[in-house]
């Protein structure tokens, strides 16, 4: 027996650039089977505007996993959709129901212009990268998997820092959008490594006069990151990041 299919309404944000005023339009995805993703619905949806001879909606993937963080948008008010720890291509249409008006919009930041419709520029993230610089350590030949001992707490907790996949969805659901979560697990992750040490103190600089240069707010612990982080990544980062930058500032020069 076929599956059960449904019939939805989308408001869909639309903006040809940064400079365009931008504005919402309505369509109709008829025919969704409930174990689509929610970016293969939007494929459907772009299938029938290119044979209609319209304008298909523009929005970010890649890998369509989960890993990579190049996908993001707000579905109906939340950062990747209602599913907690989730990216938007992991949201399955299952999660709405027959009949239902989903509201779709792009990430809002000043620091993330809009590209067009759902595509915003996050080269920010990869400014404060950069900004970070790279470890000291001479890679040589290939080290003994032992060389380097690292206590098991701790190779967790860097672990869990770096699962961070720099979709930008902390900014987008943070009143103020800031970075600090994104910015704190990237700093988090070296500063717990031995390999990271030699450039602790510059690199936290660095990367925090970054973030604000590029414009994001500042943090003030409202926990949103927190909440629609697709890879649950704690606040504890951004608490992490203030103490190294605190420690930087009066052991460094």
């Amino acid at each position: 027996m076929a599956d059960e299919t449904m019939d939805l309404t989308l408001r869909v944000w639309r903006q040809n650039g940064p400079d365009d005023k931008g504005r919402f339009e309505e369509y109709a995805a008829e025919g969704i089977s409930p174990h689509s993703s929610f970016l293969e619905m939007l494929d459907q949806v772009n299938e029938r505007l290119i044979h209609q001879g319209k304008e298909p909606i523009a929005f970010d993937s890649d890998c369509r996993e989960g890993i990579c963080g190049t996908c993001g948008f707000v579905v109906n008010g939340q950062a990747h959709g209602p599913e907690p720890a989730t990216t938007v291509c992991q949201l399955h249409m299952r999660n709405f129901s027959d009949g239902d008006t989903i509201t779709i919009e792009p990430w809002r930041a000043k620091a993330f212009p809009v590209i067009k419709d759902l595509v915003v520029d996050r080269e920010a993230f990869d400014r404060i990268i950069s900004a970070g610089g790279y470890v000291s350590v001479g890679t040589g030949p290939k080290p003994d998997a032992n060389a380097v001992k690292v206590p098991k707490p701790i190779s967790d907790k860097a672990f869990d820092s770096a699962a961070c996949i720099g979709c930008g969805a902390c900014v987008a659901a943070c009143p103020n959008a800031a970075a600090s979560l994104f910015t704190g697990a990237k700093i988090t992750h070296l500063a717990l490594l031995p390999q990271g040490r030699p450039e602790r103190g510059q690199r936290v600089k660095n990367m925090v006069h970054q973030m604000e240069e590029e414009g994001f707010g500042n943090c003030s612990n409202i926990g949103e990151c927190e909440a629609v982080c697709p890879k649950e990544i704690s606040v504890s980062n951004i608490a992490k990041m203030k103490r190294e930058y605190l420690r930087a500032l009066f052991t460094d020069s």
